[in-house]
């Protein structure tokens, strides 16, 4: 069973930056792609940002292109999302993914338990 563990959530103040980390347990950690997603209380999960496993392709969602940055450490079975420019909106629980392809939509194998992320004005 594949564990993914998120940390770096926090309380941030608009325009301020945050840098999320996921630490995975798969050793065979490079083989697949990860992502982030987002959700805010009463909506729907939301995709962020995903990377595949040699981290040459990059998908970002369009709220977010430009601000926020995925990269990942093979070696360290980590992958992270530095968020900067953070907005109000931006306010969420961020969890990471493990899946076999890469992918906006939520078909992911394996999930994290989330951090938060508040914005604040």
């Amino acid at each position: 069973q594949v564990q993914l563990v998120e940390s770096g959530g926090g309380l941030v103040q608009a325009g301020g930056s945050l840098r999320l980390s996921c630490v995975a347990s798969e050793r065979t950690f490079y083989n697949y792609a990860m992502g982030w997603f987002r959700q805010a209380p009463g909506k729907e999960r939301e995709f962020v940002a995903s990377i595949s496993g040699s981290g040459g392709n990059r998908l970002y969602a369009d709220s977010v292109k430009g601000r926020f940055t995925i990269s990942r450490a093979n070696p360290k079975m980590t992958v992270w999302l530095q968020m900067d420019s953070l907005k109000l909106e931006d306010t969420a629980v961020y969890y990471c993914a493990q899946g076999l392809v890469l992918r906006r939509t939520p078909e992911y194998d394996y999930w994290g338990q989330g951090t938060q992320v508040t914005v604040s004005s």
